[in-house]
């Protein structure tokens, strides 16, 4: 095998042309080239964003987070306007006697 590689380092036309066959059978670069194209074949030798399964396949833990944000939300650590703004208007409809009607059979004890 050592042989082989002294081989590819030889300066003859012979070894050169082999050489540059070898690398383009191995996907790699053919010529000698500077850093700046080298980045440009690094980026496209990689996989596409779109194909890559980590990319593509990622789901954020909703429920999780969800769950987590009310903790907080019950210790006063975060704000979810949303949230405060629907417990709001409810509030300001029970005053105004417009609550909403659940059936009878839906109903929690406490509110009857």
């Amino acid at each position: 095998m050592n042989k082989y590689i002294n081989l590819t380092k030889v300066n003859t036309n012979y070894a050169m042309r082999m050489n540059r066959l070898s690398n383009r059978i191995f996907g790699e670069v053919t010529r000698l080239t500077n850093q700046k194209s080298m980045k440009v074949v690094k980026l496209f030798s990689e996989k596409p964003v779109h194909k890559r399964t980590e990319v593509v396949e990622y789901y954020p833990r909703i429920k999780e987070t969800e769950k987590i944000m009310d903790h907080l939300r019950n210790y006063g650590l975060y704000r979810d306007e949303h949230k405060d703004f629907k417990e709001e208007y409810e509030r300001l409809r029970a005053l105004r006697g417009k609550e909403k009607w659940i059936i009878p059979k839906y109903r929690n004890k406490s509110q009857s």
